[in-house]
This record gives structure tokens, sequence and C-alpha cells, in this order.
């Protein structure tokens, strides 16, 4: 049963690309309030919006008080993954987006053939209202991601390459996305969250972004077998000036030997060469292999903390 919004108060109508200054904005001043600083910037919401999986006119809301936007909320399907994100500082309105929210990803289970699915909503550690309203409705504490940073003070030298490792940089072509994609998918193939979506559209949803190029990502390869890959983007360079490693997969058969930590800082020496103060990315404290302890290892330290909470989803 979706919650009703208070009558004769709101107006709804699906999020369109031409209001992503004000939900920028929106969300900047409800992140503020619980971290101190806006956590999106201008880019990251347009990256996000413009991503062809949205179908904008059924999957998204944007609720206003009058002229003033005070509520918005996506229904985001990932291949067989549905997320769903509701910002609001009004609880009845946190309440109607999140709602209406899970029932859009009802629709999108059975439209894909779904007998049961896993929907996901991130929380901000400090949003203790949002997490109220998703344990009410049955959504449990799933995984925690942390955004983690660092902002050398000093120069940073760019490592030595890993003995026996080509590195390829820019994935121009399509055989060198198809390598870094199929990397992605074998190195997550254990943390179903995380799998890439088909190649086809992990491409469409990249060339859709306007914080990434095709020049950012890196394919490492042994004996010319491709073992791990990169996938940067500008998503904080306006916000935080900021690099930001958006993916980073090692093959479980190529661990140990150092292709992490070479990517880590190679990242870390291309982002201060480029005259960024820092790089971001974030980790999953899900993901089964200790990528929390390398970034630490490398100087990465833990800035926001998001919760996922999680509901599975069965026919009605």
């Amino acid at each position: 049963m979706t919650a009703a919004l208070p009558p004769g108060q709101f107006t709804v109508r699906p999020i369109q690309l031409t209001d992503v200054e004000a939900i920028t904005a929106q969300m900047g001043a409800y992140t503020s309030k619980l971290l101190g600083f806006p956590k999106h910037s201008l880019e990251d919401v347009t990256g996000f919006l413009s991503d062809p999986a949205h179908e904008l006119e059924r999957d998204s809301w944007a609720v206003f008080d009058g002229t003033e936007l005070v509520g918005t909320g996506t229904a985001s399907r990932f291949g067989g993954r549905i997320d769903l994100d509701v910002t609001a500082d009004n609880p009845a309105v946190a309440g109607w987006l999140l709602d209406t929210a899970t029932e859009r990803a009802h629709e999108q289970a059975e439209a894909i053939g779904r007998s049961e699915v896993i929907v996901g909503v991130a929380v901000l550690r400090d949003d203790k209202v949002l997490a109220g309203l998703a344990a009410e409705r049955g959504f449990e504490l799933g995984t925690t991601i942390q955004r983690m940073e660092i902002r050398p003070q000093g120069p940073v030298e760019a490592p030595p390459v890993p003995p026996g490792i080509a590195v390829r940089r820019g994935a121009l072509d399509d055989a060198t996305r198809r390598a870094a994609h199929q990397v992605l998918a074998e190195a997550f193939a254990d943390q179903p969250t995380s799998v890439p979506r088909p190649y086809d559209e992990w491409v469409a949803s990249r060339e859709a972004r306007p914080t990434f190029d095709w020049s950012q990502v890196t394919v490492l390869e042994l004996d010319g077998r491709p073992i791990a890959m990169r996938e940067c983007n500008d998503n904080f360079v306006s916000s935080e000036n900021c690099g930001y490693v958006g993916r980073l997969a090692v093959l479980a058969e190529a661990r140990g030997r150092g292709l992490a930590t070479f990517l880590l800082k190679d990242a870390f020496a291309v982002d201060q060469a480029a005259g960024r103060a820092g790089t971001i990315l974030h980790v999953d404290s899900s993901n089964p292999t200790p990528a929390l302890h390398l970034y630490l290892g490398v100087g990465m330290r833990p800035k926001v903390i998001t919760d996922v909470w999680r509901r599975t989803l069965t026919p009605r």
C-alpha cells in the first residue's frame, strides 16, 4: 500500500533532464544538513539521470510544494538489479516516494519475468529518518558503502609497472571495451549486485555520461590476456577537484601480484598530474576481497558512509 501525500499541499510530476540544477541544489541542501557538505555534483546528477536505463516518465518523481522542489525519487533497473533513490526532508514525502518507487520496482520485476527481485535503497548513515522509513517497510540492512579519498600533501610518483604486465591505456575500440567488460564480469561474478550490465547497456550508460571518456579506462594484460581493469571519470572534479575511480577489477587468478595497488597508485599520479587535489572511490563492505584493507593500505580514508537497505519483492 502506497502512503498518501498530505492532500492539497504537494504536486508531483516525472523528473525531467532540465531539472538537474534544481535537483542538485535540493540534494545538496539535504546532504549538507547530514554531512556538512553537498554530496552530489551537477555532473554526477546529470550523468545519473541521463543513463539510458532510466525511463524518466515512469521511473522518477519530483515533488513540489508550490514551486519549490522538496523531494525526488527514482526506481532504476540496472540489468537484473533495481535501485531506489529517495531524497526528501519531509518524512511524509520521503515515505510516499519510497512506497511509490517500490511499487514501480514490482512492475519492473514483472516486466523482466522475475519471480522475485532484491531492491536496494542507499541511506546515508546519518539519515535516521529514511533508515526508519525503510525498516518500517520491511527493508533490512544489506551492506555498507564507504566513500574513500586521498589528498596527497606532496608529489606523487608514478608506480613501476609490475613484472610481465602490459598496460593498455584507453578503450577507444570495441575489442578493448569488451576486454574491460569481461574482466569486470568475471571479477565480480561472486557479487551479484556489482556485476556489470550486459555489454551493450554498459557501453550506452558510459557514453551517456558527460563526465566519462573512453580514454579513462585502463586494462592490464599478462601474456596478451586482459586480467585487470580500472575505469575512472570526472564526477567529482567540479565539486571536489578530485578524480574518481568508478570501477577497479582484478581476475581472481591474477590477484596477489600487486595489480590493484598499481592501478590505485597510478590513478593517484594521473590525477595529480592533471591538477587534481586527490582521488575518490567507493568500496562495498560485502566485497569478498580485502578491498577496504587495500585502500587503507595505500593511504585512502573513509569520508562518507552509506548503508544499503534491501528488500526482496515477490509476486503479489
